[in-house]
């Protein structure tokens, strides 16, 4: 993923809360409700993201969906095959250990 598209995304998010934030808190009847502003502010930033933000959060979302891909493709480790021989070695001699009839 790329640093840059990710706090660009952020950015503009913010922005496009704190803007419309700030021009609301012009108007007097918004500074005495302070939490009417703060509810329009949110619904006007969701609304703002959900238009003009739909391609800096596609450049984010690949980029996430990249490196899962990576992480997911990274080989074994000698730890982790060790554990998986002696997993096997564990089943098998489970396993054996209860073909034996019993006298």
């Amino acid at each position: 993923m790329k640093i840059r598209s990710a706090v660009l995304y952020s950015v503009l998010r913010l922005l496009a809360f704190l803007v419309p934030l700030g021009i609301m808190m012009l108007f007097p009847i918004f500074r005495e409700m302070y939490w009417i502003a703060l509810i329009f502010a949110a619904l006007i930033g969701i609304s703002l993201s959900v238009i003009f933000l739909r391609r800096p959060l596609d450049d984010v979302s690949q980029g996430l969906a990249e490196r899962r891909a990576q992480r997911a493709e990274k080989p074994q480790t000698a730890a982790q095959h060790d554990t998986e021989i002696e997993d096997a070695a564990n089943d098998a001699a489970r396993g054996a250990s209860t073909d034996r009839p019993e006298a």
